[in-house]
């Protein structure tokens, strides 16, 4: 089920109505009927995966109780390695096993051995990237003894299946979504004013934004080879729009449902292309993603521990796995790839943490400084999202060489005056609100309620108006 259908406009009232009027006095009834909700939200795509999640949260759930019955070292540190091998090993076979055998069958060809492929036609479950951390955060915390493992099943599957967040993240973590389920619930008028006025925001960089940059992305990648330069980068830019609108849209509307029913979940995105520096952009891109790998992986590892070959060993590990969970491709690989390259002259310098302010924090507008380094840092991204979005590396490397010829200094060929026009708009309100966890979270608050009112219309009405052809969230794929 998409944000961006009537079937979603319709099921959340219907999920609201019965939270809030028929089930509010039974806490176990409230979480209930999040589980049902959830599973219903899921299975509207494809039900048989519905059994995935289930089975996920019976393992985890079972791990969890188990390690807090044995203090015994070993027999804990093999339930989360049970754990492990369940949650990543259906992880891998569905999103990683064709992808291994072809390029097994591809590396013997090479050498004049011609292996019959023996590719599944494997259909990758919504969201398996992110509910899998999501369980996995659950059963490394209580490993650690980072968090008592519960004992409410109830409780434990409506935090693996959240639906608010549950195809697309953010990945929350046990320890701070999984006591919510056991707090009553109050509603506050307060909160679901503001969790609206997040998901039309959301639904604004969805449908006007990121939709509306995907029609013209679409044309330029396909036929990269019909353009000049300075269109391909045109279409550069507009996919580094799309998937920030697409991807932070889709973390906004799931906030924003999320305080509705009376949770709060963190942060996903805080403005990523204000970023002075590579380092600054990844702290502030897919938070949840980012912060996941480093506490679970980077800091395992030594993170900026040790030698500096450890130091760059792990910086490199960490950009190139999350590359991989990104997608069964080569492109992801280097594309990660790419931004441990960024990220390297900061680490030597020593000057990945000097960012870690609101740019232009206490001034309307940024130094010449702070904005050519916010461009440069824009670029090497865009670069860097175009093997992101290519079908394979040769189509990347040409669209990138197409791109630096001369016709990058010409009139590009598609130039669509309107879309100009709302991504201006976009930056402007977005650089207002920067200071906030979302961009109109209090911009207008301090104007009268009458001309507030008639602001958030205005912006209902051009995602009425301006919205783009519908598309799929583009991390459902992952």
């Amino acid at each position: 089920m998409l944000f961006n259908s009537i079937d979603f406009a319709v099921f959340l009232p219907i999920v609201f109505l019965l939270y809030w009027f028929v089930t509010q006095k039974q806490l176990k009834l409230q979480n209930s009927l999040i589980v049902i909700a959830s599973y219903v939200f899921y299975g509207w795509w494809d039900y048989r995966f519905l059994a995935l999640i289930v089975f996920s949260t019976l393992v985890d759930y079972f791990v969890g109780r188990q390690l807090e019955k044995t203090t015994i070292k070993k027999q804990r540190f093999y339930l989360l390695l049970l754990s492990v091998i369940v949650n990543l090993g259906l992880l891998g076979f569905f999103k990683y096993f064709n992808f291994f055998v072809d390029n097994f069958v591809k590396a013997f060809s090479f050498f004049g051995y011609n292996i019959p492929s023996n590719s599944l036609n494997i259909i990758l479950p919504v969201g398996i990237s992110f509910y899998t951390f999501q369980t996995l955060s659950y059963t490394i915390d209580v490993y650690k003894k980072k968090l008592e493992p519960t004992k409410d099943i109830i409780a434990f599957a409506a935090f693996v299946a959240f639906f608010p967040q549950l195809v697309a993240g953010p990945i929350e973590r046990a320890t701070n979504l999984l006591p919510q389920f056991f707090s009553k619930r109050q509603f506050s008028y307060q909160n679901a004013v503001d969790g609206l006025r997040q998901i039309l925001w959301g639904l604004f960089k969805k449908i006007v934004i990121a939709d509306n940059c995907a029609y013209f992305v679409n044309i330029i990648f396909d036929n990269h080879t019909d353009y000049s330069g300075s269109t391909l980068l045109v279409g550069a830019v507009f996919f580094a729009f799309q998937i920030y609108g697409d991807f932070s849209g889709y973390s906004d509307i799931a906030i924003g449902v999320s305080r509705l029913f009376g949770f709060d979940l963190k942060q996903n995105f805080a403005f990523p292309y204000f970023s002075r520096d590579i380092a600054e952009f990844w702290r502030r891109w897919h938070i949840s993603l980012s912060t996941w790998f480093r506490d679970y992986l980077y800091i395992p590892l030594g993170g900026s521990r040790g030698s500096k070959y450890k130091q760059l060993r792990n910086v490199f590990i960490i950009f190139i796995v999350s590359g991989f969970w990104h997608g069964a491709n080569w492109t992801f690989m280097i594309w990660g790839f790419l931004n441990a390259l960024y990220f390297l002259p900061l680490l030597l310098l020593k000057r990945n943490r000097i960012h870690t302010n609101v740019v232009a924090e206490h001034s309307a507008l940024p130094s010449v400084k702070e904005l050519l380094a916010m461009l440069m840092t824009f670029l090497i991204t865009v670069l860097a999202w175009v093997f992101f979005r290519a079908e394979n590396v040769g189509h990347a490397l040409d669209y990138l060489m197409r791109m630096s010829n001369l016709s990058l200094f010409s009139l590009p060929e598609i130039r669509p005056t309107f879309l100009f026009v709302l991504l201006i708009l976009f930056i402007l309100v977005e650089w207002a609100g920067r200071r906030q966890l979302y961009a109109i979270e209090k911009l207008w608050l301090k104007y009268p309620r009458l001309l507030r009112l008639s602001v958030y219309y205005i912006i209902a009405i051009i995602i009425f108006l301006y919205g783009g052809k519908e598309q799929e969230f583009i991390y459902f794929q992952f």
